[in-house]
């Protein structure tokens, strides 16, 4: 029997904040951070799996990684890796999408999940989706998922819903607001409301329920990718997709519709996820020894060192003495000692360093 439900990985994001091992080369989703063996997108394409079947599965990605999509996930055709020529951010590669799915299906239900998510608890993963599958079905509705906070993080987004029913996790509720990242005041007065859970960037909708919405509040948008179904699915399908790109604006979806649309809901979820954003996002779930330390590499030798990540190559022999509080990272020509006080200058340090040794950065 033909499946209506579709997945679609979006994997163009070039992950700067995981270098020196993720770069415009070989971004973040195709490493293997966690030290497990698969790369992220591998991860989380065996995720989906739980919810379509595997001809059902579609990559957004930057034109340049087809051919690193296609070796890490070797199941999916040409055809279902779908290739932009410019990042215009996430609202355009969504149009694409669900364009393409809805003329190859008028009844699908998309799923849209970054590519570089980690979530532990699957099965879990997989009810909360299929919760959200059986609400956008219901009715005309946007679904997102909403995780539910352990800290005050000031890094992600939030999302604020309503206070008026008894709602639990696994529950589905509407959307009063989205919040943009707060600040640590903020983020903890959210937390102690109780009806703020941190916004996923994970959708759920009907390919017809989002063109609509692009219709209503982005028509240029809509018009670039949707006006006209007929040559997606043809030969000439790259074509239009690649003079659709050049002519629309960088927009993401949360701001194209998100923060106008009326009918969106957010099923709460509880299962363990990161957005690994950044290194210390990544070292939350990796295991420590007594004194703190995170490590992956098999050579590597710690003295009087506490609460450190350490990222090397098993072929590389590494003695790091009496470091506290460093994120320590090795990859090919490149490398890394980062007081973890000091992350969120890492892209200005990063500027800077391009600057002096261009040579290193060549795209």
């Amino acid at each position: 029997m033909k499946s209506n439900h579709y997945c679609v990985i979006m994997a163009g994001g070039v992950g700067s904040r995981f270098w020196p091992m993720s770069t415009p080369q070989k971004p973040k989703q195709f490493l293997d951070v966690l030290g497990t063996g698969k790369s992220l997108i591998q991860m989380t394409y065996e995720r989906l799996l739980l919810i379509a079947p595997k001809e059902n599965i579609y990559v957004l990605t930057n034109e340049s990684y087809a051919g690193i999509v296609k070796e890490q996930l070797p199941n999916l055709t040409y055809g279902q890796i779908l290739t932009e020529p410019m990042r215009k951010n996430t609202a355009p590669c969504i149009a694409y999408a669900a364009a393409k799915i809805h003329d190859l299906n008028p009844e699908a239900t998309m799923v849209i999940s970054p590519a570089d998510h980690l979530i532990v608890r699957e099965n879990r993963f997989s009810e909360i989706i299929h919760t959200a599958i059986d609400r956008a079905n219901e009715e005309a509705r946007l679904v997102t998922l909403g995780i539910q906070p352990s800290r005050p993080d000031t890094g992600y987004g939030y999302i604020e819903f309503s206070k008026d029913k008894n709602v639990a996790a696994g529950s589905v509720t509407p959307v009063i607001q989205f919040r943009e990242k707060p600040d640590l005041k903020t983020a903890e007065s959210f937390l102690q409301s109780g009806n703020f859970y941190w916004n996923s960037g994970i959708f759920v909708w009907k390919t017809a329920t989002v063109l609509n919405a692009l219709q209503q509040f982005e028509p240029e948008l809509h018009s670039l990718f949707a006006g006209d179904l007929t040559e997606y699915n043809t030969p000439s399908e790259q074509e239009k997709v690649n003079a659709a790109f050049h002519a629309c604006k960088d927009i993401s979806v949360d701001f194209a519709i998100m923060e106008h649309a009326k009918n969106i809901d957010v099923v709460l979820a509880d299962f363990d996820w990161s957005d690994l954003g950044t290194w210390g996002s990544l070292n939350t779930h990796l295991n420590k020894d007594t004194d703190g330390n995170a490590v992956i590499g098999k050579h590597v030798h710690l003295y009087g060192s506490k609460n450190c990540l350490v990222n090397v190559s098993d072929d590389k022999l590494v003695l790091l003495d009496g470091l506290t509080n460093y994120i320590v990272v090795e990859s090919e020509n490149m490398f890394m000692v980062l007081k973890a006080e000091n992350e969120q200058e890492l892209k200005n340090y990063l500027k800077s360093a391009e600057a002096g040794s261009p040579e290193f950065f060549k795209k």
